[in-house]
């Protein structure tokens, strides 16, 4: 089935645009400002011309708790370096735990072996008696709170009590080995450390005791480690884990606390302590404030998800992927949080659309990769699940293909609202995502984020439409991070995003604004090819290659060429085929004839090799710098950030690449 390039896949009803909350958050802002926005142009426009008034808005909009002060933005001619919302006091997690009610607040599988709610109450109460006992424990605003653990409400927990205190709460899933948690929180140096005693993966039981008995003396930092039990339920050897203690035990002398004592913090106050994913040394370490988040996920959450108090929010993610720091601030925009932990594909693949119809899903959040493999397993939700309350489904991690928008349409749900979205952990939240009120065209991000002046640019820091180039954002705006810890003096902040453009953020993004208004990304900046001096985005090649039902994934590099005096470069693409099937010539010719009828005779490789496995980062990503590191023989640093590191070894020393 061929869906139309010309036409929109879906369009929001009339009903549903007077309906959605960025329509009365427009009316509303026409009649407080006196301005006249007639439609989601206008009300872009006016974001970007006018931020002090938007940000207020947003902040008048989810009715954010505390007390804001009268100055909006200080030095906003300078980025970095802009100050927002200067006099404000507020708690982050005050503002997600607004209700006390017995309506859900959280929902949480574990695969198909654990199951558990908490009301609002409830989840509150538990909080506080963790709160309470951080508090007993020293830790006071600005100590580090760090959780190793899956994404379970014992998570979620911890991060609200600490932020309630003030404490900077930073995570990694236990899938990481042991020295990628040293590599994150061996830098963050955290009091303490709440850690699970395994997870569940695709029905298998994973235990994490022994990692803990090997890291923890390696944090003299840690005065606490607090273990939850997930898969062991009788019997838990803590001996050999220094300041070990259950859970339970933890927080049992305070089980009489009922009530939370909410910090009044700075609006650019720590919350988060992220890491970056890269391969290119150990993480950098990106400190979001408590205000920049808050008000960035409100508005992302309620103005362009279109989330309503009482919808059931869910997004596939690790707690060592911002996704989760995403998807916990529904809580302020009154949604329930339907956590998963495990494999997306368990239980015969079905296991994330079972969930959907079993918790009346109303907000769908994968990854790019998820969307695509369900489409190569042959599932079709539309013929074996309801999701009649699905009104939404996001995608991220990568791009979304153009077939794999078809896919969901066909064979997941007509009727929804599709956000490919794109961002990520250095602003935790997005740029470019989708809109309620606006048309989806095949291919594309739906738009551009309110509140933030983004655009692409040439290589001479020049506007351009309809061409590919740079992802920039040319104004400040409050979800930039605080710094990087321990950069006293922000240069390598200031290296990471402003050395490209003075004064403006260079996201690393190479991509295009559409004639719709919308972005279409081809890959990031410093993965692109050049074969013969012209700019190729890896993922028009991705798009052709995994059309075919042979390619299960690709990955493609730019290798030096030739070796002994490399002025160019050569596109070599490595393919992991179905279980069984061999690379020959036939498929070969296939491959490149298809790239060469869909793109140009520069995108096809010069050499196309078969792999058994392609390395990616525990979020998903593929590594494209590290493979093009092992081609040229170079080392690749910060492993441990890979999900599937002894991938690597499939690249190294090719014969093929010699000639």
């Amino acid at each position: 089935m061929s869906i139309a390039t010309d036409q929109a896949l879906w369009a929001p009803s009339p009903a549903r645009i007077a309906a959605a909350n960025v329509t009365a958050f427009r009316q509303t802002a026409e009649r407080h400002w006196n301005v006249s926005l007639p439609d989601y142009g206008a009300l872009y426009d006016w974001s970007v011309a006018q931020p002090e008034q938007f940000w207020v808005s947003i902040w008048e909009d989810g009715k954010v708790l505390g007390e804001r002060g009268e100055r909006v933005l200080v030095d906003g001619d300078r980025m970095p370096g802009a100050q927002w919302f200067p006099d404000a006091r507020l708690n982050f997690a005050q503002n997600l735990l607004r209700s006390r009610d017995t309506h859900d607040a959280v929902v949480f599988w574990g695969e198909d072996k654990v199951k558990d709610r908490l009301s609002h109450g409830e989840l509150y109460r538990r909080v506080a008696q963790f709160a309470a006992a951080l508090r007993e424990q020293g830790v006071v605003a600005g100590d580090r709170v760090a959780a190793y653990m899956p994404n379970m409400p014992e998570t979620l927990i911890a991060m609200l009590a600490a932020a309630s205190i003030g404490a900077i709460f930073t995570s990694a899933s236990p899938d990481f080995g042991v020295q990628g948690v040293l590599d994150r929180f061996g830098q963050t140096e955290p009091k303490v450390l709440v850690a699970c005693d395994g997870y569940y993966y695709n029905g298998k039981t994973v235990d994490c005791l022994a990692k803990l008995a090997e890291i923890v003396p390696q944090l003299p930092s840690v005065a606490r480690v607090v273990v939850v039990p997930y898969v062991h339920h009788d019997h838990h050897a803590l001996a050999g884990i220094p300041h070990a203690r259950l859970y339970a035990d933890f927080v049992a002398p305070h089980h009489a606390i009922t009530e939370i004592d909410f910090a009044p913090l700075p609006f650019s106050h720590p919350l988060y302590i992220m890491y970056s994913s890269g391969t290119t040394g150990v993480p950098k370490c990106i400190v979001h404030s408590a205000g920049g988040a808050l008000l960035q996920h409100l508005k992302e959450h309620r103005l362009h998800s279109d989330v309503k108090p009482g919808d059931r929010v869910f997004y596939f993610t690790t707690c060592g992927w911002m996704m989760w720091n995403w998807l916990v601030s529904g809580l302020a925009a009154g949604a329930t949080l339907l956590l998963y932990d495990g494999s997306p594909f368990a239980a015969d693949n079905r296991i994330l659309f079972d969930y959907a119809d079993a918790e009346g899903m109303t907000h769908f959040g994968t990854s790019a990769k998820f969307i695509d493999a369900a489409a190569k397993f042959g599932l079709k939700p539309r013929e074996t699940h309801s999701l009649v309350t699905v009104r939404a489904m996001m995608s991220t991690g990568s791009p979304l293909v153009p077939e794999g928008f078809d896919y969901v349409y066909r064979d997941i749900k007509a009727d929804l609202q599709l956000s490919s979205i794109s961002g990520g952990t250095d602003i935790l939240s997005c740029f470019v995502l989708g809109s309620p009120v606006l048309p989806v065209w095949r291919g594309e991000i739906q738009c551009r984020g309110l509140g933030l002046a983004v655009d692409v640019w040439d290589d001479e820091g020049r506007p351009v439409r309809g061409e590919k180039g740079e992802l920039v954002c040319a104004k400040p705006f409050p979800a930039m991070p605080v710094g990087f810890w321990k950069d006293e003096d922000g240069s390598k902040y200031h290296a990471a995003y402003f050395d490209r453009f003075p004064n403006v953020w260079c996201h690393g993004d190479f991509c295009e604004i559409t004639s719709h208004g919308g972005l279409v990304i081809y890959g990031r900046s410093d993965a692109t090819l050049n074969p013969g001096g012209v700019r190729i985005g890896t993922a028009e090649i991705y798009r052709q290659v995994e059309k075919l039902d042979e390619v299960v994934e690709s990955i493609v590099i730019g290798q030096d060429w030739p070796p002994q005096n490399p002025n160019d470069v050569r596109v070599v693409l490595f393919v992991k085929l179905r279980e069984g099937l061999t690379l020959d010539d036939t498929l070969i010719e296939r491959i490149k004839r298809t790239i060469r009828d869909n793109t140009t005779p520069r995108h096809v490789p010069a050499k196309v090799l078969q792999v058994a496995d392609i390395p990616r980062t525990k979020s998903g990503k593929i590594v494209e710098l590290a493979v093009r590191n092992v081609v040229h023989d170079r080392p690749v640093k910060n492993q441990e950030a890979l999900a599937n590191p002894e991938a690597l070894d499939y690249f190294r020393g090719r014969d093929e690449l010699h000639g």
